[in-house]
């Protein structure tokens, strides 16, 4: 992609990955410039996410971004805290956020899938006025869906690696495969 396709995607939006009763809807952060230009959800090279997803058991495979609508089969589907794309997350402000947070229950309230799991718990703790959350099992409730905050996969996040983010995701996998 060049500078100036990335620059035309700021501030647009993507649709979700998502249908009715999903064991699992991923929440990212918000979309970045490289998944706006796109289309596909974790479309920057150096994000995390399709290779721990895999490795984590939800996925027989590592997935492409580009093959994203393979989630829906497996119950699994992807959308976003906000909606805009942006350079870094960082440009999001805190009103921004709780906005999304907002927005984002009433469409897990229409969706209803049975977890929803929030890679990035600083997304996770402004959206929701959760400021004390710990990555793992909330003890809330979102619009009717168990929450699961994870680490987010952006390759910015270097107090994770892929391994250790793939063992999070895999405690998540079996909450969700028990029911619990």
């Amino acid at each position: 992609m060049t500078p100036e396709e990335l620059n035309a995607a700021r501030d647009r939006t993507v649709p979700d990955v998502a249908a009715g009763g999903l064991r699992v809807l991923f929440c990212g952060i918000n979309p970045s410039l490289t998944t706006a230009a796109t289309g596909h959800h974790f479309a920057h090279p150096g994000n995390r996410f399709w290779p721990v997803l895999h490795r984590s058991g939800f996925t027989p495979r590592r997935l492409l971004p580009s093959e994203q609508s393979e989630l829906l089969p497996l119950g699994l589907g992807i959308t976003n805290v906000v909606p805009r794309a942006t350079a870094r997350a960082d440009e999001v402000d805190a009103e921004e956020f709780r906005e999304g947070g907002a927005a984002l229950t009433e469409r897990v309230e229409s969706l209803a899938p049975a977890w929803l799991a929030v890679v990035g718990i600083t997304a996770y703790r402004t959206a929701f006025g959760e400021p004390r959350a710990r990555i793992g099992r909330q003890e809330r409730t979102i619009g009717g869906a168990r929450v699961w905050a994870l680490p987010n996969p952006s390759g910015l996040n270097a107090h994770w690696t892929v391994e250790t983010m793939a063992e999070e995701y895999a405690r998540l996998r079996e909450a969700a495969s028990e029911g619990a």
